[in-house]
């Protein structure tokens, strides 16, 4: 039948179908001979669903299923780090590639690649092809890439969601319509795809945008009109990666095909065919419904006593897919009764996939408002605990009726919670953790999809459940401003209506288990098993019970600091002022500018496109390495400015009122290197190398008859550079216990030991730690405040010394540019997308991955102290409170001070065996006291 006027095309995106068959499903889906099949039998049902009840504008006359021939095509010729960033695909779902080429033909449907064009771009060129010979097209797919086809006889259709996308519904994902949509895709950039876009403009702004000018072209040639001066600035500045996005963007209409579409006309699939090859792969589920609908007898196929075969999943397969996230069942659950189900449910199953909604983010002060739960995709449920009357603060106190009592709901899940043999499974679990601790559940054990995700994928992409759900399960969770709202007048999750709160927050917990069943086969494959089940998971109980404890702070103390701190602000303004020879407001950028660069007519001054002179640290810091006092004054009151702002004022109000104590919150996965990070308050940045900031931890208090040790590692990245760079001479300073900065001195600057000067050792100390950040002779100058040739001098000097350094740094970059990451020597993957890239950014990129294995390793090894000490000291009266860097922050009872700073000396030094064993030795400095800057 020759393709025309009345024909319909349907068109399957298989590559895209692989990978969602392959995360629909449990992990360990084989055949009994040990092959992985799940992303076949996936697969196979799509494929049989859309040729049994083939949905679009009309019954398809002409079938294909459309897949990519390689990673490599005119993109990445374009644009190297096109894609850079997706992980390769996991290790059992790569044999199963070339089956699903094998079930295409088996079902008897044309099956199509072609080198160095995409899936897309062939779909693109064959609906072109099918609406210009005079007939329609329909698009079996869900991505977003493809809705810039839809209209004038081409639409798509979803079928997970069994959902039809026509104009309307591209209008409702992008707000344009479908011919727009590579003009706001150009703008957004792509973060899955690596698309650069313009930094910091979203769907939505860009489809303002292009509303408001028309098209990308008169958008970019009127950019300098916007009368927002970062918007204008971001469009003008990258219009030329702007329009670069828009050729990645836009889809191939003109592939040179070497079929026709006549060659694609459907044909009824060929019955010995097709059950062989289900017989082969033991679907017997499909296999039965195939052979049903064809009329013929079905194949026997035996069941295995080996693997957990295909056909004991494809029920589940089937399921799964009957229950896309549009469609799934999520259930409130109101009374005892019901949630015995569930946990009998979660006792068969062994795992639960489990989520809690709070009134707040501070886990410490946060309310449990309800718990969601799921065993299976697409199932969940959510048990409301604590929501209230009304839908604002004004609406009521009472709670709502149908509520299973909090005690009671907390009484019937803690058998499964803290059952040795259910695993737990979260995203984020730290906090859900902390949660049930403050109503006495210690959860165990468990896994957390974020920590699996980081793992694998540090310095790729970000690991909050939101993008991890785009990125892995093609669905975008229900944001919660659309249940709570935003800004001044947000309400908190319990007065949220409860069938409202149900769906989102059973979705939670369904997002979750998904996740979950796609990156747990995924750990041994990409060699992280170790570091998720050693480094990342161990830690999550760890820093709970430390954010949990929090530490004192004296508030008369931060007080005072507070008032000191004004005055010294105050003279220093007065002295400003007086180098100025006029008073002006120090504090403001623009004043400071005209000061500087119109008035004392100093070098350096360059206007940005506001007009005003650029006044930030760096260009302060140069011209404080010129000589110039005002700009080194400035640079002093805004450093007196922020202690005032960021920890003597702020930490006042983060004085817990029900505890007294200040609880920080640690990240586990907020540094690519493995540092944790302290927010709300941050008790990590509190500066050390001024008076003013060390006074600061003087506010940091013992309670009476306690005291508070610190156990600091010497130079830990030091001593780590020696063992992975090589270099004896740094090595056997270390292990005889020199003054590692003043050797260095004397073997750079030739000057004896016993002539050592403090301020040659100042300079040696500014150098070695340096050259662990890659620092750059213009970035010395700065610190040490001299000219840019001395200090480039100093690390020539420096190198001479010792190569070593120079040739670990050159093989480190090459490794990262072969390999896209680096490793610390835990096996800690970091990976470096960024390393092959061109211009301005290449040069940090270079200097994070040399960085990243000595920082890396250094994170690592605290982790592994953290993680053994709480079993050291647990017959000690103490507590451990905090982790700054390589420091470690206990509260014990004074009696017992010397022994808790013996057993933790003993477990921060021997952290790295018997992993690694280095040639250098780890040493820790203690000390103690009633504050934490006498501690330390």
């Amino acid at each position: 039948m020759a393709f025309g006027k009345g024909c319909h095309l349907h068109l399957i995106d298989g590559s895209a179908y692989i990978f969602r068959a392959y995360h629909a499903l449990p992990p360990l889906t084989r055949k009994s001979d040990g092959l992985p099949v799940g992303a076949v039998a996936g697969f196979c049902n799509i494929l049989w669903n859309e040729l049994t009840q083939g949905k679009g504008k009309g019954t398809a006359t002409h079938i294909a299923v459309v897949f990519d021939h390689s990673a490599r095509t005119f993109r990445t010729e374009l644009y190297p780090l096109y894609k850079a960033n997706r992980p390769e695909p996991p290790e059992d779902l790569r044999p199963q590639f070339p089956l699903t080429r094998d079930a295409t033909r088996a079902f008897n449907v044309a099956c199509l690649e072609l080198p160095n064009y995409e899936a897309d771009d062939i779909m693109a060129t064959l609906a072109r092809m099918a609406v210009q010979a005079g007939g329609t097209c329909t698009i079996i797919s869900s991505d977003k890439d493809l809705m810039q086809l839809v209209g004038g006889g081409i639409d798509m259709h979803d079928p997970m969601k069994d959902r039809h996308i026509g104009p309307d519904e591209v209008f409702e994902k992008f707000g344009v319509p479908p011919e727009k949509v590579v003009d706001v895709q150009s703008l957004a950039g792509d973060s899955v795809d690596n698309v650069p876009g313009a930094p910091g403009i979203g769907l939505k702004t860009a489809a303002l945008l292009i509303q408001e000018y028309g098209d990308l072209d008169t958008l970019l040639a009127r950019a300098g009109e916007i009368k927002q001066p970062k918007r204008r600035e971001t469009l003008v500045d990258n219009a030329d990666q702007i329009r670069l996005s828009r050729d990645l963007v836009t889809l191939k209409t003109d592939a040179p095909l070497p079929f026709t579409l006549d060659e694609l006309e459907v044909r009824q699939p060929e019955p010995e065919k097709l059950l062989q090859f289900l017989t082969d792969m033991e679907f017997r589920t499909l296999s039965k419904r195939v052979a049903d609908k064809l009329k013929v007898a079905a194949p026997v196929i035996a069941e295995s006593k080996g693997y957990e075969v295909a056909g004991a999943h494809e029920e589940k397969a089937l399921e799964t897919q009957a229950l896309p996230f549009d469609h799934a069942a999520y259930e409130c659950i109101r009374d005892l009764a019901r949630l015995q189900v569930w946990t009998d449910r979660i006792r068969e199953r062994g795992y639960v996939a489990v989520d809690t909604e709070t009134t707040s983010l501070d886990e410490m002060r946060a309310e449990l408002v309800g718990i969601s739960l799921s065993v299976d995709p697409g199932h969940a449920a959510y048990i409301p605990l604590g929501h209230r009357q009304g839908g604002d603060l004004f609406g009521g106190n009472a709670l709502l009726e149908g509520q299973i009592p909090l005690a009671e709901a907390l009484d019937a899940l803690r058998p499964v919670l803290t059952d040795p043999a259910i695993l737990k499974i979260g995203q984020n679990m730290k906090y859900d953790w902390k949660i049930f601790a403050r109503h006495g559940l210690r959860i165990t054990p468990f896994d957390d999809t974020m920590l699996m995700s980081s793992a694998m994928q540090a310095g790729l992409n970000g690991h909050g459940m939101d993008e991890l759900s785009e990125k892995y399960l093609s669905h975008r969770p229900i944001p919660i401003k659309d249940l709570i709202g935003s800004g001044k007048s947000a309400i908190t999750f319990d007065r949220v209506a409860i069938d409202t709160a149900t769906r989102y927050a059973a979705e939670d917990a369904d997002v979750t288990l998904r996740l979950w069943q796609a990156f747990k086969p995924q750990l041994p494959s990409r060699h992280v098993t170790t570091v998720y089940e050693t480094l990342e998971r161990p830690l999550v109980p760890v820093l709970a019970d430390m954010e949990m404890a929090g530490i004192t702070v004296d508030r008369q103390v931060l007080s005072r600091m507070s008032g000191a701190f004004a005055q010294k602000m105050a003279a220093l303004e007065e002295e400003i002022q007086g180098l100025a020879g006029q008073p002006f407001n120090v504090g403001s950028p623009k004043q400071l500018g005209e000061i500087l660069f119109d008035k004392m007519q100093l070098p350096g001054g360059e206007k940005g496109k506001t007009g005003a002179y650029g006044t930030g640290a760096d260009v302060l810091e140069d011209l404080a390495a010129e000589g110039h006092a005002l700009p080194a004054r400035v640079l002093d009151w805004r450093q007196i400015a922020k202690l005032k702002s960021t920890y003597t004022d702020t930490l006042q109000e983060a004085i817990n009122p029900e505890t007294g104590r200040v609880h920080t919150s640690y990240s586990i996965t907020g540094a690519v290197t493995g540092r944790l990070a302290s927010s709300d308050p941050n008790l990590q940045n509190i500066p050390v190398r001024t008076e003013e900031g060390r006074r600061i931890r003087e506010a940091f208090v013992a309670p009476p008859g306690k005291v508070l040790v610190s156990l600091d590692y010497s130079q830990i990245e030091l001593r780590i550079l020696a063992h992975i760079a090589d270099i004896p001479a740094l090595q056997k300073a270390f292990r005889d216990g020199l003054d590692i900065h003043a050797m260095t001195a004397s073997e750079m600057f030739n000057v004896p030991l016993d002539q050592m000067t403090s301020e040659i050792r100042r300079r040696a100390k500014a150098i070695n730690f340096g050259v662990i950040y890659g620092i750059s002779g213009f970035g010395l100058s700065r610190n040490l405040r001299i000219p840019k040739a001395e200090a480039q001098g100093f690390i020539d000097r420096y190198f001479e010394r010792f190569p070593g350094i120079k040739e670990y740094m050159s093989e480190t970059v090459k490794f990262a540019q072969e390999k896209g990451y680096v490793q610390t020597l835990f096996g800690r993957k970091i990976h470096t997308p960024e390393i092959n890239a061109k211009g301005p950014g290449a040069g940090f990129a270079r200097r994070a991955a040399i960085n990243a294995p000595i920082q890396g390793t250094a994170a690592d090894v605290i982790r592994r102290a953290m993680i053994r000490m709480p079993k050291a000291i647990a017959d000690l009266p103490a507590t451990m409170l905090l982790q700054v860097h390589d420091e470690l922050l206990f509260e014990v009872e004074e009696s017992a001070a010397d022994t808790l700073a013996q057993r933790a000396k003993e477990v921060m030094e021997g952290a790295a065996h018997p992993a690694v064993h280095l040639k250098v030795p780890l040493t820790v400095d203690s000390g103690k006291g009633p504050n934490w800057a006498a501690a330390h």
